[in-house]
């Protein structure tokens, strides 16, 4: 008589586990509708014949092209369509470049008004150029989100004077929104959704992330700071965002530092030096809401293995075994600080595709943690007085793993109150 109590506890877990598991269904693809028009000949002669101080205007229409939009070299150019919604650049089937508008060497673009599509490998690259503008650009991959999308969505690297605002980004399988080896940036009020990462800032100094709304991605917004890079990254400051219901399946090439991102993280801080996290809305995630890593902690999900060779000229980055000896490079997150932001999480159980996932569930049951620090920080070094401050005024979940000595000193402890930012 006894069985029947258990045989209906087990139904009931197993009908909330089915709930839980298909709330999580995704938009599969994005299938916009399109007239394609062949002006081709007309738009890459536009760009060739590009003078400094001079506008390339994009006609309304939906227009196929095979090979790489691209300007080197120009100073003060702006390229500007008719509007996201009808002014349309698709390279399905590109045959010539991995980009599909491709600059470098410039100085003051402009790019507003348009929307880029379907290049092979990133939509919009733009290298080593002083004063980069998006405006109202959008760009995407159609068909099927997975890991046959190019990488990047906006992908300026090397650049200084960035900015990125009002702009529209998805399906990319690395990051919609990346700034890469960069300085002074600023990242606002775009719509960012159904990418690998939302937004990520790597390797870049002086960087202002406000006001975006990033949505169903597998993460909303990550900082990084990745070794063997030219530059290394501090003083981002990310606030005024809302991250929300970031669970998509990690769709990233394996193998890539972005692979190993756990679907249902708001933001992730990975080794980077001064980050202001402040004003944000963080809601509904089945992993973390906010986690700060050491580069030791991503190494240890690889199992030390050696980096995964991944595509060549992909931009894609593999996890490194050998960021010790490079001296330049400091694995370890410092003077991270969050303050003011406001937390919701309407699901109750973690998600368990991944090692964190079954670690929380684990160790705090059904809960999910607001902010998770994974603990690590070298013996032979002094720790910093606020490796990681966390002055909320909210009742927050906050979780330090201990990750280097086995979990031994797990603790929901929140740092000591005299790392309080003034």
């Amino acid at each position: 008589m006894r069985r029947l109590p258990l045989l209906l506890t087990a139904a009931a877990l197993l009908v909330l586990a089915i709930w839980y598991f298909a709330a999580d269904g995704r938009p599969g693809s994005y299938d916009p509708v399109r007239d394609y028009q062949d002006r081709s000949e007309e738009l890459l002669t536009q760009f060739i014949l590009a003078e400094d101080s001079s506008t390339i205007e994009l006609p309304a229409g939906h227009f196929l092209l095979d090979k790489s939009l691209s300007l080197d070299g120009r100073t003060a150019v702006t390229i500007r369509g008719q509007g996201i919604d009808q002014t349309v650049l698709s390279f399905q089937g590109q045959t010539e470049g991995a980009e599909g508008l491709r600059i470098s060497n410039s100085r003051d673009i402009v790019l507003e008004d348009f929307t880029v599509e379907d290049a092979a490998g990133d939509n919009i690259k733009v290298m080593d150029t002083d004063g980069i503008t998006f405006r109202r650009v959008k760009v995407a991959w159609t068909g099927a989100i997975d890991d046959e999308n190019g990488a990047y969505g906006f992908y300026p690297v090397l650049c200084t004077n960035v900015l990125i605002e009002d702009c529209v980004a998805m399906g990319a399988s690395d990051a919609g929104v990346y700034v890469g080896q960069s300085q002074d940036v600023v990242v606002r009020g775009n719509e960012v959704y159904q990418n690998v990462a939302g937004i990520e800032s790597e390797n870049s100094s002086r960087v202002q992330i406000y006001d975006n709304h990033c949505y169903d991605n597998t993460g909303g917004i990550l900082v990084f700071n990745l070794p063997g890079l030219t530059r290394y990254g501090n003083g981002v400051e990310v606030f005024n965002n809302k991250v929300i219901d970031n669970n998509r399946r990690n769709f990233g090439v394996k193998g890539s530092i972005v692979s190993t991102i756990p679907a249902g993280t708001g933001m992730l801080v990975l080794a980077t030096k001064d980050v202001a996290i402040h004003g944000n809305q963080l809601r509904d995630h089945g992993t973390l809401q906010v986690g700060i890593i050491s580069y030791d902690l991503v190494d240890g999900m690889n199992g030390g293995e050696p980096a995964t060779a991944l595509p060549d000229d992909s931009g894609l980055r593999a996890v490194e075994t050998n960021y010790r000896d490079i001296a330049a490079y400091d694995p370890y997150p410092a003077n991270i600080r969050l303050y003011n932001n406001t937390y919701s999480n309407d699901r109750w159980l973690p998600k368990l595709g991944s090692d964190f996932g079954k670690l929380f569930l684990t160790k705090l049951g059904p809960n999910i943690p607001d902010v998770a620090y994974d603990g690590i920080w070298p013996a032979d070094r002094e720790a910093p007085q606020a490796a990681v401050c966390v002055e909320e005024d909210a009742d927050i979940l906050y979780v330090n793993l201990d990750a280097g000595n086995d979990f031994a000193g797990w603790t929901t402890t929140r740092p000591d109150a005299s790392c309080r930012v003034k």
